[in-house]
């Protein structure tokens, strides 16, 4: 299929995970992409692997001038967007009393207000119809341990689903929420803990997922571009968990 032909879409943290399957899956059915990340090598890498229906643009997510930068350097290059998968964010999971502002902020800050705050710049480039995916967490539904700050703010962009939906409905833009369970990312190499912590961790979580099995990035971005397609005008303002059963069973 080509659902996106002629279509512009934009993938925040498209350089790698679940933001770079999704960027690919767009180029496969049409798209002209744009994807942004923090790392430049790592940017690179995945631009040259989108081929040359790709845009990369280095941007820090988390902050009000980045994200009014990155519509800049859009409009600059005559950028109008169709889809946006709002993907880039932190995930640092601390026991209660270890948790200090600072975690509290970086974790917010990129998952939260750089959130709101870049569909807020996006919207003069935002065309009629355009659908906003956001990156959520079954975090924010379940207990636990050591993810109350992660989960809190992953809760926060499932109310942002709903709220923006309701304020931009009118100019004919959808919300709408992707939560992913467990998936095989490079996100699981960056929770701040060491080897053993970490795989004691993904063992345990594996063996709370009914299918028994981490998900794939690829599973996820099949429900983003469902998601950001025509085919799914009439999901507004909701969530989708795509987590194996862990949630549910």
């Amino acid at each position: 299929m080509n659902r996106f032909e002629g279509k512009t879409v934009l993938v925040t943290g498209g350089n790698s995970g679940i933001g770079l399957a999704a960027a690919q899956a767009f180029v496969r059915e049409g798209a002209r992409v744009v994807i942004t990340g923090r790392d430049a090598a790592a940017l690179e890498t995945a631009r040259a692997a989108l081929g040359n229906n790709a845009i990369a643009i280095r941007n820090e997510t988390g902050s009000v001038a980045a994200a009014r930068e990155l519509t800049r350097q859009l409009q600059e290059a005559g950028v109008r967007l169709d889809a946006v998968f709002i993907n880039a964010g932190m995930a640092r999971f601390a026991a209660v009393p270890d948790v200090d502002e600072a975690l509290w902020d970086a974790t917010f800050n990129a998952n939260v207000k750089g959130a709101f705050f870049q569909i807020q710049a996006l919207l003069p480039i935002l065309n009629k119809g355009t659908s906003i995916v956001l990156n959520g967490s079954i975090n924010a539904h379940i207990g636990m341990p050591n993810s109350s700050v992660y989960a809190a703010s992953k809760a926060a962009l499932i109310s942002l689903a709903k709220t923006l939906s309701g304020e931009l409905i009118g100019s004919g833009i959808r919300v709408n929420v992707v939560s992913p369970g467990p998936v095989t990312t490079p996100l699981y190499g960056k929770l701040g803990l060491d080897a053993d912590t970490l795989a004691a961790t993904a063992a345990q979580i594996q063996d709370q997922v009914p299918l028994g099995r981490f998900g794939q990035p690829e599973e996820i971005a099949s429900t983003v571009l469902h998601l950001s397609a025509p085919e799914s005008a009439f999901i507004v303002g909701t969530e989708i968990i795509a987590d194996g059963g862990m949630s549910q069973l």
